[in-house]
């Protein structure tokens, strides 16, 4: 499984579930908010992770375009505290990859790591228990994100529920 595997099968997802889900946001947009995290969740089950879509900016539920390929939240393994891997070796990929980041320690408290990555119109949260994707992602995010998951989160990218056998194993 990979960043853009998984964001390519929710995003299928919510199109085929877009009649329902325009009719859900005219009635009740919490009750439609609650569909499309579903929609989400059941993806992110099937791949081993929790997965959720937010909606930072008011009325941005209702772009309908946007679901699936922006501002997205992946927990791998809450409890997490350190990356499995040097801290600096991702801000060093993040600048490979990516045009020009500006990239932070984050979240450094209590034992905790973390890393943020801002770019010109978005921004990531890497966390050891978690990847947040605060803005629309284009394909060199999509190839961080997949280096992510395959060398931070040890996700091997050709088995479906790597994350649960590696948490039968903590």
């Amino acid at each position: 499984m990979s960043f853009s595997s998984i964001t390519a099968d929710l995003r299928k997802e919510l199109v085929s579930n877009m009649p329902q889900i325009r009719i859900l946001l005219k009635k009740n947009p919490a009750m439609a908010f609650t569909t499309i995290n579903e929609i989400a969740s059941k993806i992110g089950v099937k791949n081993g992770i929790t997965l959720s879509l937010n909606f930072p900016q008011r009325g941005k539920i209702e772009d309908f375009e946007s679901y699936g390929t922006e501002n997205i939240g992946m927990v791998f393994q809450r409890n997490s505290r350190n990356f499995p891997i040097d801290r600096n070796l991702i801000k060093s990929k993040a600048s490979e990859i990516l045009d020009r980041p500006q990239v932070h320690d984050a979240y450094m408290y209590e034992g905790k790591e973390g890393v943020r990555v801002v770019l010109e119109n978005m921004r990531l949260d890497i966390l050891p228990a978690s990847l947040h994707v605060w803005g629309k992602f284009d394909d060199k995010v999509k190839e961080f994100c997949n280096w992510l998951l395959i060398n931070c989160y040890q996700l091997n990218p050709g088995v479906d529920g790597a994350l649960s056998e590696a948490n039968s194993k903590v």
